[in-house]
């Protein structure tokens, strides 16, 4: 009882404070002005979204490849090689990369580590030491160029935020018009009972900043490169 009326008090205090009266219950939401947090650019089509992102994409230093789906392996290795790569390669233990023949391709082209959750620690030292690292995205946001990738113990963080260069696979099916949409789609999953990922990566690009005079440096703080592969399956 004496933690409620201390609370009451203090919530007494503040609002006399604020001049309004003490409040128990939100408040409800205003209605919106418009809806375009939801609507905007979903009159597109499939192919105008894939455009709009990898237009918009490219602007933020990313290399953007459509590929078929039965030349996404050759488009894989020919992006690998515009890097240059001459170091390890470290791979998501996802099982889209293994269903499409990726991960073997990678495997039998490259020195390869595969991420394994079993192994704790050593994940986090192979990522520090590859030159590429390559992970398989859940969706692309076409307002912001950017991809969402879901954590899980088979899909660490590291793959994408380590290496020198990061390579996102992509359906371009799962191109959406903007966060709204991938808000959607999570809160579909948690009302079914589905388990969330771990952590919820909104990724815009190789990593970049700017100081106060808005000067943008490209690299400072994870990968310099960054490439879409986007399958087209639409």
């Amino acid at each position: 009882m004496l933690n409620e009326q201390n609370r009451n008090e203090f919530l007494q205090t503040i609002a006399e404070k604020l001049g309004r009266p003490i409040a128990h219950k939100p408040q409800p939401q205003p209605t919106p002005v418009n809806d375009l947090a939801k609507t905007r650019l979903t009159n597109l089509t499939q192919d105008e979204l894939c455009k709009e992102f990898t237009d918009f994409a490219q602007t933020q230093m990313v290399k953007c490849v459509v590929s078929k789906p039965d030349e996404v392996i050759n488009s894989l290795i020919e992006l690998c090689e515009s890097y240059d790569c001459k170091g390890s390669v470290v791979i998501s233990g996802d099982e889209r990369l293994d269903a499409l023949g990726i991960t073997k391709a990678v495997s039998e082209k490259y020195e390869t580590y595969i991420w394994n959750p079993t192994l704790g620690r050593e994940n986090i030292v192979h990522a520090e030491r590859s030159q590429i690292g390559i992970v398989f995205a859940e969706a692309g946001l076409t307002e912001s160029g950017g991809i969402v990738l879901f954590s899980s113990p088979e899909k660490g963080r590291a793959v994408s935020l380590l290496p020198e260069t990061s390579i996102v696979i992509l359906r371009k099916s799962d191109i959406l018009p903007r966060v709204a949409q991938i808000a959607e789609r999570l809160h579909k999953m948690a009302q079914e009972g589905v388990r969330m990922p771990s952590c919820i990566n909104l990724i815009g690009g190789a990593s970049s900043t700017a100081d106060i005079e808005l000067i943008k440096v490209w690299g400072v703080h994870g990968p310099v490169h960054a490439a879409y592969l986007i399958i087209e399956d639409c």
